[in-house]
């Protein structure tokens, strides 16, 4: 982990954020991609994308936490997290696994590995300076 200030605040954060992914994942989506109903009847494969777009997210918010020695780390939690994902919408009824989720999961992880390495990497750090600079009267 990058040396941060606020450590138990980002661990936090990181915790809800990951369970917030996991709840919205496995919760009824009829309203959302009913094909007669959908607000996203117009956008193909929609739910490839919400994977794909959620995982960028993910991984960029824990690549600011971590070195980029660490990024592969970063990449296989999230992958684990991913099958965990399609495990557990196997075992509820109202939701279905695919394989070509855990495709788009590993899209969205390798896009936003090379945003991460392309400068988004450590961005808590960042965040903190400014936080520091901001409320110590600098």
């Amino acid at each position: 982990m990058l040396p941060l200030r606020h450590v138990r605040v980002w661990r936090v954060a990181s915790v809800i954020l990951t369970m917030l992914v996991l709840a919205a994942t496995l919760m009824p989506a009829f309203w959302f991609f009913d094909d007669k109903r959908s607000a996203l009847v117009w956008f193909h494969h929609a739910d490839k994308w919400l994977h794909a777009l959620t995982f960028v997210t993910l991984t960029i918010w824990y690549a600011g936490l971590y070195r980029r020695r660490s990024y592969w780390r970063v990449a296989v939690g999230l992958m684990a997290f991913g099958f965990l994902i399609e495990f557990c919408q196997l075992l509820v009824s109202y939701r279905t696994a695919d394989w070509v989720d855990i495709a788009a999961n590993a899209a969205g992880i390798i896009t936003g590995l090379l945003i991460a390495i392309a400068g988004a990497g450590g961005w808590c750090l960042r965040v903190e300076e400014w936080h520091a600079a901001r409320y110590s009267g600098s």
